[in-house]
């Protein structure tokens, strides 16, 4: 079977894959209309499975036309470190102990605002937690902020507006967030080693502009949503009654956490630690509520199915880039950021030699852009909707809302990233 024709396929499958997240609510209401065959329509209209599910069909085609042998040779040379790490980092900042001691941070800073306690807490969440992801990585961090929102805002009826405004402009945050250093940001971290970029030179060109950008909109949102936002009611006390938990126990949980970023891209060693975390978290189970360990594994499925699926689509993503000069290849990077992991990107690019300094900016400054615009553009985007997506009409963020949410934010992160 000729490669070419296995190659166009691959990239029709990409695209009904990418089709199928922004349909996925149409599913969610098949369900309901077909009760006999709901749990194949809720599967289909689940976000983190739609990529599993159609990598499964990729490799079931690819068994066909190219052979097993050759495809067991492909999923066997696919890089799954990214899915396995956003997975155990998930579980491991989504305990109790990390989510009360980040929660009294953000307390601690929040009141030192002259703000109305809700406006405050939510101004410091979306700026500082979405910043911290460039030393805890941006899983870490988005798994962490949408926890926060959700437990102080999301779960107490504020509007669809505002749940939208508030995802739109998290994605966008944490996209741009990680930038501040050379090793938290997946699009960042495929490109620094090669190129020479330090933490000075991520600091220099991307990091204050990131950290302006993310502070704009924060601060805009919360702003539009102001009136809202001071009618919940938000207790910053340290004295809590869900918030005493014992010093040694937060140490614990902060020294697994800090291990398995240490080592994010060596999976024996932090599958490791996860395996003793688990063992940790059920020796004192009256420490934790329940481990999200169903969420992670579903957004680790769908990165994984990202990672099947988008290794087929070099072919046509790799010329189309090279194709571009700085400037085109900035704007083009934010376009297709939305339909493929920006990861991907800027791994392309890293295989190309004798790029110009500029054309590097461009791409990299381009695909962490672009990363909130859907849920497959950005790694950590799958993480965030899982957990907030029970919050939303139907159960789940519809895709063409988010990119109209995202839109805004995107605009304010292009004015810093290009313009200035």
């Amino acid at each position: 079977m000729d490669n070419m024709m296995f190659q166009w396929v691959s990239a029709a499958l990409f695209l009904l894959a990418v089709m199928h997240t922004f349909s996925a609510a149409y599913f969610e209401k098949m369900a309901h209309r077909c009760p006999a065959h709901g749990g194949v329509f809720h599967l289909l209209g689940e976000v983190e499975a739609v990529f599993g599910v159609w990598a499964m069909i990729l490799v079931i085609i690819m068994c066909g036309m190219v052979g097993t042998t050759d495809a067991i040779h492909y999923l066997e040379h696919r890089n799954f470190t990214e899915p396995m790490f956003v997975f155990v980092i998930m579980v491991v900042a989504a305990s109790k102990p990390i989510l009360l001691f980040c929660g009294a941070t953000v307390r601690f800073l929040a009141k030192r605002l002259p703000l109305q306690t809700g406006v405050a807490f939510y101004v410091v969440t979306l700026f500082l937690v979405p910043l911290l992801g460039s030393f805890i990585t941006e899983p870490a961090a988005m798994t962490l902020a949408a926890f926060m929102l959700r437990d102080m805002f999301f779960s107490r009826g504020i509007s669809t507006r505002l749940k939208y405004a508030t995802i739109g402009v998290l994605f966008v945050n944490v996209s741009i967030g990680g930038v501040l250093t050379p090793f938290a940001a997946p699009p960042v971290l495929m490109v620094a080693g090669k190129w020479g970029w330090d933490i000075a030179f991520m600091a220099s060109n991307f990091g204050w502009r990131a950290a302006l950008a993310v502070c704009v909109n924060a601060m805009v949102v919360t702003y539009l949503f102001r009136k809202e936002l001071r009618e919940v009611r938000v207790e910053l006390s340290a004295d809590r009654a869900d918030g005493k938990m014992p010093v040694p126990m937060t140490a614990v949980h902060l020294a697994f956490l800090t291990g398995i970023i240490v080592f994010a891209h060596h999976p024996v060693i932090f599958m490791g630690l996860f395996l003793f975390f688990l063992g940790f978290a059920t020796a004192y189970k009256r420490h934790q509520d329940r481990l999200i360990l169903r969420e992670g594994l579903m957004v680790a499925f769908f990165l994984a199915g990202l990672v099947v699926l988008g290794g087929q689509q070099q072919w046509w993503l790799q010329d189309l880039l090279m194709g571009m000069d700085a400037r085109s290849v900035y704007f083009g990077a934010t376009a297709l950021t939305a339909v493929t992991d920006n990861a991907a990107l800027t791994y392309l690019g890293s295989l190309v030699v004798g790029l110009s300094d500029e054309f590097k900016y461009a791409l990299v400054a381009g695909a962490v852009s672009g990363g909130g615009l859907t849920v497959i553009a950005n790694a950590p985007n799958p993480a965030g909707f899982s957990i907030l997506k029970s919050y939303f009409p139907n159960e789940t963020v519809r895709a063409p809302l988010l990119l109209l949410a995202a839109l805004p934010p995107t605009v304010v992160v292009i004015l810093f990233f290009f313009v200035l």
